[in-house]
């Protein structure tokens, strides 16, 4: 027997129908105009920051790392949630930008930053992460032509990973951040170059769902940040300890349960406050803030029978939702949670397989999943769709039309 996905807790149902900001989810088709649409629920994400907060000390400040969703509407709606943004690029940059978020609480991270994009973060009072000692030298002649003492922090790749971690930022031979054991020299060059040294950045790695994993490299990120801090040029005045929670996908998976995380960063806070006196600790979430708040809609154009084998041909797929359907094949392919959102009580059920219309074979967004029995018409549903979507989907494969992205 195949294992189960995590429940779904933040959609209701009423009748049949999936209800999604409390509009039900056949409105809601007409309402987006056509298919398929990605919609996002204001308050599933309000609550989220609400429950996170309850759970970790009130110490700790929140940044919502917008490359998990750089839709404008979701990013201004975290921005009056959390406690600054986290950004990757200078369009990102510029949208946080056009937030009320004060431009010194959005920190601006990631290798190959072009000098306009170092420019508008000078220009802008944004803080700069640096990833190298040639990018700390493009940073300091920059901010002597604007006539502006640039705010820089230390991105530093640590000298260990997080075990059981989706994707590994840290550790190893990495293109982000400054290995640590080059980061004392840095911080000497950042003190006789002038830049305004705000502190440390250190991130090892995303989409984990033990706590017990977690904990570890908190552990480590505070022993690392107090070593080199020792070397700090001025007062160490934020520690960014990045995220790293994760959401369930995938049969079997189970939710992170954060409150062995938060009674460890409790553990940990006073030894912060004790060796960085001044530092601000900075949690930055995107996935785990908004993953669980969106859907991503399709609609059934055809109901295919082939071999024995029930296909619901989709006019979305791969191009607009990439991860739920397995990468372009380049990892081993499991099933997002998926459901006929105007059946969801009831009635017949069947094994189908979703696809989309795509020329190719990888287009499939459930494999041979149990789901009430669908038609053309019916409307599928791929959950935990609200991160990583649309914006890191190949749009432009085989000329298809974009999908649409809602708020509510």
């Amino acid at each position: 027997m195949s294992r189960p996905h995590a429940p779904l807790t933040q959609f209701a149902v009423i009748g049949d129908c999936l209800q999604v900001g409390g509009i039900p989810l056949t409105r809601l088709a007409e309402r987006a105009g056509r298919t398929p649409f990605y919609a996002y629920d204001r308050t599933a994400m309000t609550a989220r920051v609400a429950e996170l907060r309850g759970q970790l000390p009130a110490g700790i400040h929140l940044h919502y790392a917008m490359k998990a969703n750089p839709m404008p509407a979701v990013v201004q709606h975290m921005a009056t949630l959390v406690d600054g943004i986290d950004v990757a690029s200078g369009g990102e940059l510029r949208t946080a930008l056009d937030t009320p978020v004060d431009p010194a609480r959005v920190s601006f991270a990631g290798p190959g930053k072009s000098d306009a994009d170092l420019s508008c973060a000078i220009a802008s009072g944004a803080v700069l992460n640096i990833e190298s000692e040639g990018e700390m030298a493009r940073i300091a002649a920059i901010g002597a032509r604007l006539g502006l003492r640039p705010k820089v922090m230390v991105r530093v790749n640590p000298d260990f990973d997080l075990k059981s971690s989706g994707m590994k930022m840290g550790g190893g031979p990495k293109q982000f951040g400054v290995d640590a054991e080059r980061v004392p020299a840095m911080l000497a060059e950042i003190g006789r170059l002038g830049l305004a040294f705000e502190g440390f950045h250190i991130f090892w790695g995303s989409q984990n769902l033990k706590a017990e994993a977690i904990c570890e490299a908190h552990d480590k990120t505070f022993a690392l940040a107090a070593r080199l801090g020792a070397d700090a040029p001025s007062p160490v005045l934020t520690l960014n300890i990045g995220g790293g929670f994760g959401i369930p996908y995938f049969p079997g998976e189970q939710r992170l349960d954060l409150a062995p995380v938060g009674d460890n960063l409790a553990r940990l806070l006073p030894q912060a406050q004790a060796a960085l006196p001044d530092a601000q600790v900075v949690i930055e979430l995107g996935r785990y803030l908004v993953g669980e708040a969106g859907v991503y809609v399709t609609r059934v154009i055809e109901r295919k029978v082939s071999r024995g084998q029930i296909f619901l041909v989709t006019d979305g797929g791969l191009h607009h939702h990439l991860s739920a359907s397995g990468n372009f094949g380049q990892v081993i392919r499991k099933n997002y949670p998926v459901a006929i959102g105007n059946r969801m009580a009831g009635g017949e059920r069947e094994t189908a397989s979703v696809v989309g219309p795509l020329c190719t074979p990888l287009d499939l967004l459930a494999d041979q999943m149990e789901m009430a029995k669908a038609d053309t018409g019916d409307l599928v549903v791929v959950f935990q769709s609200g991160a990583y979507g649309l914006s890191a989907s190949p749009v432009a494969f085989l000329g298809h039309p974009s999908a649409i992205e809602i708020m509510l």
